[in-house]
Order: structure tokens, then sequence, then C-alpha cells
């Protein structure tokens, strides 16, 4: 049998370097979303199921934690927790605020067309601002 052409031996090693990538993809896992938050409060760790997370709100160089029983304070920005969220579960509806999905009760377009979310057993009403207002579009 001959010897490969230089031109099948370069196709064959872009096929083993493809196959390489495709392989290195499967390894890099995205990371499992967060489970629980960590608040700390004094000398106390509060731990924080995300499922008991209604929604989160930007405040200053912290964030608040609001579940149904209390809020807490976390030093985290908005952008560096929303990656460890489940894109899912929790909704960006403003720059500031990240909701949990089945927490939000309804949404309501005031006269003006500003869009607002209430919450499930929550007197709460969050602003949605345009930019997230085409997650509450009817089905």
């Amino acid at each position: 049998m001959g010897t490969a052409s230089p031109l099948d031996e370069m196709a064959l090693r872009l096929r083993d370097l493809l196959a390489g990538a495709a392989n290195a993809g499967q390894d890099a896992r995205a990371p499992e979303p967060l489970r629980v938050i960590q608040a700390a409060a004094g000398n106390t760790i509060a731990m924080i199921p995300v499922d008991e997370v209604i929604y989160f709100e930007a405040a200053d160089k912290y964030v608040r934690v609001v579940t149904a029983e209390r809020e807490h304070l976390i030093r985290l920005s908005l952008r560096d927790l929303r990656e460890q969220l489940d894109p899912a579960r929790f909704w960006q509806i403003h720059r500031g605020t990240i909701v949990r999905a089945d927490a939000v009760a309804m949404a309501v377009r005031d006269d003006t067309g500003k869009l607002s979310v209430t919450l499930r057993g929550q007197s709460d009403r969050l602003v949605v601002s345009r930019l997230y207002a085409d997650r509450f579009k009817p089905m």
C-alpha cells in the first residue's frame, strides 16, 4: 500500500484535533446551580435554601435575600450571584432584581405601560424593566 499524501495526513490531524476539542467540551461541565446561600449575621451564619428565596435585590454593596420569613444580606454582587443560580428557576426582571419564577403570582401593566409583578403570599410589588418585560408575554 502507498503512503498517505500530505493532504490526507493534514485531514487526519484536523479530525483528531476536532475530536479532542469535542471531548474537552464534554469534560468542562457547567457547575451545579447554587442550593444553599450562607448569610452572616454577627457571629451566626444562616443557611438559606435557595428554594425558600422569593427574590434577590441589589442594595449598595450587598444583595438582599428575601424569604417568606425574613430578609438577609449577603456581600456578593447580583451579577456573581446570577451566574450561580438556575436560569430556568430564577429570572432577572430588573438590573437590580432577580425573582424566583414560581413565586410570581401575576404581572400587571399599569396605565403608563410599566410592568410590575406581584408575588405569592407577599405584599411586595417588583418593577420589571423594559429590557426584561419579554419574560411576561402571554402564551
